[in-house]
Formats: structure tokens, C-alpha cells, sequence
């Protein structure tokens, strides 16, 4: 199942609800992110946002850039795929969404034991144009905020037939990366590989969240010392309930 977010975030003025998306069936083949495997390489599609990148072209009033995330090209990129056979074939595919492309590699990396390597002109190269000139003038960070591509991990040999079928469909998709043997997530950018890790918050893309910020607040400690707390609590209580 999807993760629950919250359904009109910055957006809803008065209630907000939660909720998330799941299926159940049979499948042939599945693509978590624990399966990527060393040697494979880093594959991502066009990605123009969805609601993210709406709430943040209706703030600044950008009105231009919401038309940009009026599309389903993830859906057709997996559709394509799936109709050509390819799945077999790839070890993970999952949606860069909340957290970006930061917060996906560092799970990656952690469920599968292995180290992801991006390159950020690559990576910058498959955010829509009008989307990405508007993220570099609100200074916001393109690799911390969901720009709804399709992210691809599969082995080298297997990657052009990919590519080719995404492409037939008219939708972009370049090589951004790989898998290597190792930790953690890294970026290469100016021909430097430094880490690439997730920010405390999603980059900041509302004038509400940059007063906010993305950075650990200082009483981060205390934070899960009282989230622990407040689940020896629940468990307490549900035992309690069942005895």
C-alpha cells in the first residue's frame, strides 16, 4: 500500500483528511526497493509534480506551471513497460514523491544494503523545464521535493529496451545513476561525490514552510524521547484494553 498523506495539505483551508492507496491481487513479478543489485543503473522519467509543485506555482502565482502537472506520463510509462514485458526484467520501480529523489535513495540504500550514486545534472536534466526554472528561482531544492517521476533500477543490459519503449510513448527518461557495493546515497555534482542525504522536512516549497525550515530542529532529542514515551504509552494501553 501507499503511504497515508495528508489529501490538500497546504492547500486545505479549515479540515484536513488522511489516506492512502493499496491493492490486492496476484502478480508474476514484484519490484521493491529492497532488489536493486550492484551494477545496475539509475533510471528516472520526465517528472513535472503533481500536487506539490502545484501548491507551489499557486502560491507564488506561477498559474503557467500548474498546466505542467496536468499529465499521467508516470501511468503511460508503466503501462508501456508492462505491455512490452519488460518488468521481469527490473529489480525496483517506485514514484519519487515525498522527500524527492533524497529521501527515495536513502531508503533505498537502507533496505537494500547497497550505495546509490546520482548525478545531478542528469537528475535535473529529466524535471520539466518550466517546473525546474521555477524551482531554481524559488531557491528550492529539486532533489528534496516530489516531482512525480518514475524511477527505474535495473541491470545495464536490460536498460536500453526500457529507455526505447518509455521513449516510443513520448516520454522522456534519461540514465541518472547506479548501484554500487557499499552505504548510503551519494550525488556527484561538479565532479565532486559527496553524500546525499534526506533533509529533516521536505524542501520548503511555501512561504509558510520556509519560515518552518528543513533543518533538524534543536530539540530533536526530546522530540523521540517523547514519541517514545507516547508509544510505551499505547502499548501500556492496549494491553491493558485486551486484559
Amino acid at each position: 500500500a501507499g503511504s497515508t498523506l495528508r489529501i490538500g495539505g497546504d492547500m486545505v483551508i479549515g479540515e484536513r483528511m488522511t489516506g492512502c492507496v493499496g491493492c490486492v491481487g496476484v502478480s508474476e513479478y514484484i519490484t521493491p526497493r529492497k532488489n536493486v543489485k550492484e551494477g545496475d543503473v539509475i533510471l528516472l522519467t520526465e517528472g513535472a509534480g503533481g500536487g506539490t509543485i502545484a501548491t507551489t506555482a499557486i502560491y507564488y502565482g506561477m498559474h503557467e506551471v500548474v498546466e505542467e502537472t496536468l499529465n499521467i506520463d508516470f501511468l503511460i510509462a508503466c503501462e508501456e513497460i508492462f505491455k512490452a514485458g519488460l518488468v521481469k526484467g527490473i529489480h525496483s520501480m517506485s514514484d519519487v514523491t515525498n522527500g524527492g529523489i533524497r529521501g527515495d535513495a536513502e531508503e533505498i540504500a537502507r533496505v537494500s544494503g547497497k550505495s546509490l550514486v546520482f548525478d545531478y545534472e542528469r537528475c535535473g536534466s529529466v524535471v520539466n523545464p518550466k517546473v525546474l526554472k521555477m524551482l531554481e528561482e524559488l531557491e528550492i531544492d529539486f532533489m528534496g521535493v516530489s516531482i512525480d517521476s518514475l524511477m527505474v533500477v535495473c541491470p545495464e543490459d536490460t536498460a536500453e529496451d526500457e529507455k526505447s519503449v518509455v521513449r516510443k510513448a513520448g516520454i522522456k527518461i534519461e540514465e541518472v545513476g547506479w548501484v554500487e557495493a557499499g552505504e548510503g546515497a551519494y550525488v556527484i555534482e561538479d565532479g565532486t561525490k559527496k553524500p546525499l542525504k534526506p533533509r529533516f522536512r521536505e524542501s520548503a516549497y511555501t512561504p509558510i514552510k520556509k519560515v518552518v525550515g528543513e533543518e533538524t530542529p534543536k530539540d530533536f532529542e526530546e522530540m523521540m524521547r517523547k514519541i517514545d514515551e507516547a508509544v510505551a504509552k499505547a502499548v501500556e494501553k492496549k494491553e491493558m484494553v485486551i486484559k
